[in-house]
């Protein structure tokens, strides 16, 4: 990963495209805020030998892309901008794509732009155990994250049940985005 001059957003991101799937990971995984609290959304994978996170299928028996876009917009309708990206998100979604890597490579696209990141994307050729800037595994659902507080970084932003549970941290850049909108870049940026 490569940062940027302000040295907070990564003007280069290498996304781990050789790995072996992990389970109970982000990987399919993300939480959100709504009117209970934070919730789990997970896409369910299909199980099978071959574990290669680009041949990790995404099963579609059941109903979890509507489950899902439901879960999105009753936490999120009367945020200051879901309208603006509501659409463009849930059509990722209505897309169905086979693989987890191909659904999550389009909405890290998604975020990306509609946060203002100005980020170049590549995917590995090789895995390699260990690396320089070797992220894969310092957050996880799992563990806690004490990343941005211990770098004095955690710093709250406008979120719709915020009156009720107060600043929830950790949560999936949608909520920074459908809470923020164009101004979720400034926000990114003010973390330095």
């Amino acid at each position: 990963m490569t940062l940027s001059p302000d040295r907070v957003i990564p003007s280069h991101a290498s996304i781990e495209a050789m790995e072996t799937y992990r389970k109970q990971s982000y990987r399919n995984r993300c939480y959100i805020l709504g009117a209970q609290g934070r919730e789990m959304l997970q896409v369910p994978v299909i199980h099978s030998e071959d574990m290669a996170i680009r041949s990790v299928r995404i099963e579609y028996t059941t109903p979890w892309v509507i489950r899902t876009e439901r879960a999105i917009d009753a936490a999120y309708k009367s945020s200051a901008w879901f309208d603006e990206y509501r659409d463009q998100l849930f059509a990722i979604l209505d897309s169905r794509p086979e693989h987890l890597f191909d659904l999550n490579l389009s909405l890290i696209r998604f975020f990306i732009k509609k946060t203002g990141i100005s980020c170049d994307l590549s995917e590995t050729t090789s895995f390699q155990r260990t690396a320089p800037d070797d992220f894969r595994e310092v957050i996880h659902p799992k563990r806690d994250n004490t990343i941005l507080r211990d770098l004095g970084l955690e710093r709250p932003y406008y979120q719709e049940f915020s009156e009720k549970y107060g600043f929830v941290p950790h949560l999936s850049i949608m909520d920074l985005l459908f809470n923020e909108g164009p101004d979720s870049i400034l926000w990114l940026k003010s973390l330095q």
